[in-house]
């Protein structure tokens, strides 16, 4: 780029010099400033440098000048805090549904929102981990066409997929296309899931958005979510009470709990589930469930700590579950 050019550009190359090279405990003195500039051909005097920084500053960028003994500018507020950057650099090596390829793309794109210092400090917090990720690169732009399809209110059209005993992809319901009505996408168990009606199946199916390929939109408008459920559905307390995306059918159901489980019960059900103390050491809670496998799968872990006291035939229900294991077990 000629000289000129970058002349004109003073003013954003100033600000990228800050934003990538100053925070609080890192403060670019006016002659380092300048020397910065100079190395892009950009040769600025003191003045205007002030005149510069107070018109980004009126821009509403956090230049902070520093007086004493190191004196210098720095970027003080920034868009994100530390802190919120760790934090989100946590969530994306956790997740299990981004493969490493994104993992490490979006890690070093969060690095880019702060100074090369505390760059390093997130980099020094990114470990190699053995946890299994997702290889399916194109989950991304499934999520957002979902998310359009679900705007616009209309059908889609996809394969989906499972895997064989070879570890190899094999086409479900015959290789052909599942033409559903797409209604949400939510997050559980570390995978996305379509929520949609499929005609084939009765109320609502769940999708693996990472097992579906080749989703095209249709010009069929999407049947109404009241229509195929009724006119009191809500989508929010259906997702609330299903267990890890596995239906079934929905019963309220009491548990006779150990005291000591009332914070896992308020974690799995939230703040506003009913609860009424059972002598010393118990409580009894309330919940709307869908009865499932993934339901009694979380009953187990709790060991004798939780019991289902009603209805009858849930409890039975568990009851054989318990006694097929001890079976299998002998």
């Amino acid at each position: 780029m000629p000289k000129s050019q970058n002349q004109k550009l003073k003013m954003l190359h100033l600000l990228k010099i800050l934003l990538e090279n100053s925070d609080e405990q890192n403060i670019m003195s006016m002659s380092k400033i300048i020397d910065t500039l100079s190395e892009i051909d950009i040769t600025a005097e003191r003045k205007s440098i002030y005149d510069d920084i107070e018109c980004l500053r009126l821009m509403g960028y956090d230049i902070i000048c520093q007086k004493g003994k190191n004196i210098g500018y720095y970027i003080g507020q920034r868009e994100f805090e530390l802190p919120e950057l760790k934090l989100l650099v946590d969530s994306v090596q956790s997740s299990k549904f981004i493969t490493k390829k994104k993992t490490n793309q979006l890690i070093k794109k969060i690095e880019g929102l702060t100074s090369k210092y505390y760059g390093k400090e997130l980099q020094r917090q990114v470990y190699i981990s053995d946890r299994v990720k997702n290889i399916n690169e194109t989950i991304y732009y499934n999520v957002d066409k979902l998310h359009n399809a679900i705007a616009d209110e209309i059908k889609i059209a996809f394969l989906y997929y499972e895997y064989n005993l070879d570890k190899k992809k094999q086409l479900r319901n015959n290789g052909n296309d599942y033409i559903v009505s797409p209604y949400s996408l939510t997050f559980s168990d570390d995978n996305y899931y379509l929520i949609a009606h499929y005609p084939k199946n009765e109320g609502l199916t769940h999708f693996r958005v990472d097992r579906m390929a080749k989703i095209r939109f249709l010009k069929e408008k999407a049947i109404k979510i009241k229509k195929v459920m009724n006119d009191d559905f809500n989508l929010g307390n259906y997702l609330k009470k299903t267990f890890d995306m596995f239906g079934g059918e929905t019963q309220n159901i009491s548990l006779l709990c150990d005291k000591k489980l009332i914070n896992p019960i308020i974690d799995k059900f939230g703040e506003d589930v009913l609860i009424r103390k059972e002598g010393e050491n118990h409580f009894v809670a309330k919940v709307n469930v869908n009865i499932s496998p993934t339901f009694f799968g979380w009953l187990f872990q709790f060991s004798d700590k939780i019991k289902i006291i009603s209805p009858q035939s849930v409890s039975d229900q568990m009851r054989e579950r318990v006694s097929l294991l001890g079976e299998y077990y002998k």
